[in-house]
């Protein structure tokens, strides 16, 4: 059992996301997040051209502690594509995130648990080595990206992001 940090079943959770696609860098990459069904639908097309490939979405964590569970659990259907949950905080520069990459199978529901020493401290696609360790008390936004280096439409579905149990 989980406690849902993340529901789309929230009238209003949609509205809290925003859409960060690499057009910011000059590339021609689309996507975004709506809810059909109670179900957040973060999807739309990578592109490779201008030195792009990326696509994400973020929202601002709002009072989200999940600090006193072993990591977050995600209830997800997938396109058998890789992404990542990307989460920040005030220990990082401007720009920078801890990661973790997960790979759904196409078309199955399932939760994906991601221990917090799963995600690694990047910027722009680069471990940052001398990073500190993500310190889930200190959250401030939660994101999704996809940057797996293959051009074409995606979809990932997202119930809900909760608390992993202990």
């Amino acid at each position: 059992m989980t406690a849902n940090l993340i529901d789309f079943q929230h009238p209003t959770e949609a509205r809290r996301w925003r859409a960060i696609n690499d057009d910011v860098m000059g590339g021609v990459s689309r996507g975004g997040l709506h809810v059909e069904d109670g179900v957040g639908v973060f999807r739309g097309e990578t592109s490779l051209e201008n030195n792009g490939g990326f696509a994400s979405v973020r929202r601002e964590s709002e009072a989200m502690d999940p600090s006193h569970a072993p990591g977050l659990v995600l209830r997800v259907r997938g396109d058998g594509r890789r992404y990542q949950l990307r989460l920040r905080t005030d220990e990082l520069f401007d720009g920078g995130a801890y990661r973790a990459l997960f790979q759904p199978p196409a078309g199955e529901w399932q939760c994906v648990a991601l221990p917090w020493h799963a995600f690694e401290a990047v910027f722009r696609g680069r471990q940052l080595e001398d990073a500190p360790p993500l310190d889930p008390a200190a959250l401030r936004q939660v994101g999704l990206l996809i940057a797996d280096r293959r051009p074409g439409p995606f979809r990932l579905e997202l119930a809900w992001v909760g608390r992993m149990d202990g």
